[in-house]
């Protein structure tokens, strides 16, 4: 078709295009290679697709793209003819040699921040003198970006504009889009026929975000899953990806990206006055303020409308929910992270379990050990974005094809493989797939006896390495760990990694005795590990990882203190050896941080001391390894123990979920990022968290109780049948110990839509059904709750009456209340309120 296309147009044009081959195809259009015959220049011909042709009239089409001529700005493609020819609408620009800027990142990665700010200043250049004329691009993306000389121009201007005016809603039926969903503003997705140019000042913000952190700030398996996520997800902080990206270039990109125009610059100069601000070291002047924060996420299980103490009978719940539990896989997935622009990264990595081809299972170990060293010396490459063994745990025995695997996890390149008995050695089989394909790239297979499995996992390393580098088109040195010393520590490590694996295994079944039991085997065979490689410190670690793992299980406390101690002990032999090790520290400073949450430090100086400590080894270990998801959050849940230090603890919990969105406890972490973007009023974030949530873990109650919390708020219109709804599916989900008192929660939350739809009546007779005791609510969380929808209904009086009860019965009164916390603002003017709080 195409080379029909070029024959029809070749003739058409002789007279004045000497027409020379394809040059590419879009979205819109198949681009040609010319020679303007009159001026003895080489041109660029872009004719519109047939099917899209045929559906627009010609002279509208013409009439409104000759506009485009009017455009003269270096940094602006101009048009030098446009026309009909043979049936083909087409029109001509100057062909510009060089790379479009996506060539440019696709290459780079990343730009450094200078190079980055110039050229969006030069793009916003160009959108400044077009948006003058009354002309949209629509189309703003790295592809329509060519770099000439080291300067960006902007091809394309006015097409897409041209197509929409003259095709009007026959566009459609043709299946073409206008604008490129990985950089579309949330009014032009939605088809907002009032458009104006802040939709190119929001494509603009993508495009600074790919050229610093080399991926846009959205993705999804599709165009619609992306468009959503424009629409309702808030922008991820670049600094995430990027730390040194300057908070004030992060503004500009929030400002840009603003979900609603009005939030936005007001024209592209004004975008370029804040970026030139940024250069010359001023202060950069936006309309409004970040449209997101930096940071996002609490750390308790309730919002915090009071100050929190913990008691000791109760703490073993609340840190099993707040905290790391190694080596516990869940089968959940979507963390949403990872591909562009609808293609998954090349970059972004899948690590499959090999496969044990042995006829008994007898390498079992061997596999899975060749596959947990392979992502840990992946993951130590800059240049990649390795899946977390969580991540791929979850696939260890599935039937589910590569293709869906790299689909769950948008992984652009799979490694996958598998050990076999060869009488004395084994045989490894490794692949490297095509994630979006799923076609092997390379393949390579070797054969070693079975007790050189050190030089098995070398061979594997050095052969992916140069894979990689091929796939890549970049030089990958692989960072390895240090190993063991000789193959028998090795091994050894390998079998007790895989007894605490089945030890786990043993406890999801219900049998706790035959778990502990596999503990103990796995601990005696990674001592065997450490009598033949004295020097290696992974046993150690692992020794210790099963302590505290133990410590957890226990269910008396001189049991409890034994295991703290002993994996403190492993932890402390590390670190004599190596003071920087992280994984080490993450041990001693999680372990410190469990015995001071249960209490066991009675004096209080001592405790502070101890605290103080936990903090400072967790700190250290993340400073030593960025990617210790696990440390992060613990940190998240400790930081809000210290004076209530929820900016810290918002920061470690992003962090966690973005460096393992497969974390055992990401749960917990979705539920802490609601939790904190709730108590910090930022609703739209809490929406967000509370989505992601819903759509992970399903199953879990409190992402239908925070559907609920939502619902209190002016930002979701209260529907009481909805409400209801949610209701009953929460007391459904909730686990039977605590599903009475969740219900009377629940109840309450209710109560508060009830208010906000204006049933004021129906509100407080749901209050008055939902209080309950004390042997229901025997922490006292139901009258804070109450005497806020209190506030919801106008029954302000009767919220200071129970918040008088709650510090009349609370053990430190001066404390009992948060008075900052922004559910009392009602009541600040409340003269018992300030009797009660001491409150000016």
């Amino acid at each position: 078709m195409n080379d029909e296309i070029l024959d029809r147009l070749t003739a058409a044009l002789v007279d004045t295009y000497e027409v020379e081959g394809a040059l590419g195809e879009g979205g819109m259009a198949l681009v040609y290679l010319a020679r303007d015959i009159k001026h003895d220049r080489q041109v660029a011909i872009k004719v519109l697709k047939p099917d899209l042709a045929a559906s627009l009239g010609a002279e509208r089409f013409l009439q409104e793209i000759r506009i485009t001529a009017k455009l003269q700005h270096p940094h602006i493609l101009p048009l030098y003819d446009s026309g009909e020819a043979d049936g083909f609408l087409y029109y001509v620009m100057p062909f510009v040699e060089g790379e479009s800027l996506a060539d440019l990142v696709a290459r780079e990665k990343q730009l450094s921040i200078d190079e980055a700010i110039q050229i969006t200043k030069e793009v916003a250049g160009a959108l400044g003198n077009a948006h003058a004329y009354g002309l949209i691009h629509r189309d703003i993306k790295p592809d329509n970006i060519m770099m000439s000389g080291g300067h960006a121009i902007v091809a394309d201007f006015g097409i897409a504009k041209a197509v929409s005016e003259a095709g009007g809603s026959g566009i459609t039926s043709t299946g073409t889009s206008i604008g490129t969903a990985a950089y579309m503003s949330p009014e032009q997705a939605a088809s907002d026929p009032n458009l104006d140019g802040r939709t190119d000042i929001y494509a603009l913000g993508c495009m600074l975000y790919e050229m610093l952190v080399g991926q846009p700030p959205f993705s999804g398996p599709n165009a619609q899953a992306i468009i959503a996520r424009h629409t309702m997800d808030q922008v991820p902080p670049p600094s995430i990806m990027r730390q040194t990206i300057m908070p004030e270039v992060e503004d500009v990109i929030f400002c840009a990206m603003a979900k609603t125009p009005a939030d936005r610059f007001r024209t592209a100069q004004e975008m370029v006055e804040a970026l030139t601000s940024i250069e010359s070291g001023g202060s950069p002047k936006m309309r409004t303020t970040r449209a997101t924060s930096r940071i996002s996420v609490p750390v308790v299980e309730q919002p915090r409308w009071k100050r929190v103490v913990i008691p000791v009978g109760v703490v073993l719940a609340a840190v099993a929910l707040g905290m790391v539990a190694w080596g516990v896989f869940f089968a959940d997935s979507g963390s949403g992270v990872g591909s562009v622009a609808g293609e998954f990264a090349a970059n972004r990595i899948a690590v499959l379990y090999f496969e044990d081809l042995s006829p008994n299972g007898e390498l079992e170990y061997v596999a899975d050990g060749l596959t947990e060293e392979l992502i840990d010396r992946l993951n130590r490459v800059g240049a990649l974005d390795v899946i977390s063994r969580n991540g791929v745990a979850q696939f260890q025995d599935s039937d589910a094809s590569r293709g869906s695997i790299a689909r769950e996890l948008e992984a652009g390149t799979l490694i996958d493989g598998s050990v076999m008995p060869m009488g004395e050695r084994v045989r490894v089989n490794w692949y490297l797939v095509d994630g979006e394909s799923d076609t092997d790239l390379e393949r390579g297979s070797f054969e070693l006896p079975v007790d050189q499995s050190l030089a098995i996992q070398d061979s594997i390393a050095e052969d992916l390495t140069e894979a990689i580098r091929t796939r890549l088109g970049e030089e990958v040195q692989l960072r390895a760990q240090r190993a063991a010393s000789n193959n028998e520590a090795w091994l050894f490590v390998r079998r007790g990694e895989r007894l605490r694996k089945e030890a786990e295994a043993r406890l999801e079944e219900g049998d706790p005795g035959a778990a502990f039991a596999t503990f103990d085997r796995a601990d005696s065979v990674l001592q065997l590990a450490q009598a033949a490689d004295p020097e290696w410190t992974a046993p150690l670690v692992l020794r210790g990882q099963i302590a505290y793992r133990r410590s957890r299980l226990a269910e008396e406390l001189p049991d409890i203190e034994r295991w703290i101690e002993a994996g403190q002990q492993h932890a402390a032999q590390v670190l004599s050896r190596d003071d920087a090790h992280a994984e080490a520290l993450e041990l001693r400073g999680t372990l410190r941080y469990f015995h001071w949450l249960l209490g066991l430090t009675p004096d209080p100086d001592q405790a502070d001391e101890e605290l103080n400590a936990a903090r400072l080894d967790l700190e250290r270990a993340v400073e030593e390894d960025p990617s210790l998801a696990s440390a992060y959050s613990t940190l998240s849940h400790l930081y809000y123990q210290i004076d209530t230090d929820v900016p810290s603890a918002l920061r470690a919990a992003r962090r966690a979920y973005e460096e393992d969105a497969y974390l055992t406890v990401a749960p917990e972490v979705l539920w802490r990022l609601f939790l904190a973007s709730y108590d910090l009023e930022d609703i739209a974030g809490a929406q967000q968290w509370c989505a992601e949530g819903q759509g992970r873990f399903a199953e879990d109650y409190r992402f239908t109780e925070c559907r609920l919390w939502v619902m209190t708020t002016p930002r979701v219109d209260p529907e009481a049948d909805s409400a209801w709804s949610l209701y009953d599916r929460l007391v459904a989900l909730a686990p039977e110990p605590i599903r009475e008192y969740r219900g009377h929660r629940a109840r309450m939350i209710v109560g508060g839509v009830l208010a906000r739809a204006g049933l004021s009546d129906s509100a407080r007779a749901v209050l008055l059904g939902a209080r309950a005791g004390f042997d229901v609510d025997p922490t006292g969380e139901l009258p804070f709750i109450e005497a806020y929808i209190r506030t919801l209904v106008g029954d302000n009086d009767v919220a200071v009456e129970l918040l008088e009860q709650i510090v009349a019965t609370s053990d430190d009164p001066e404390n009992a209340i948060d008075v900052d916390y922004w559910w009392w603002r009602d009541l600040r003017n409340h003269a018992g309120f300030r009797d009660l709080t001491g409150a000016s």
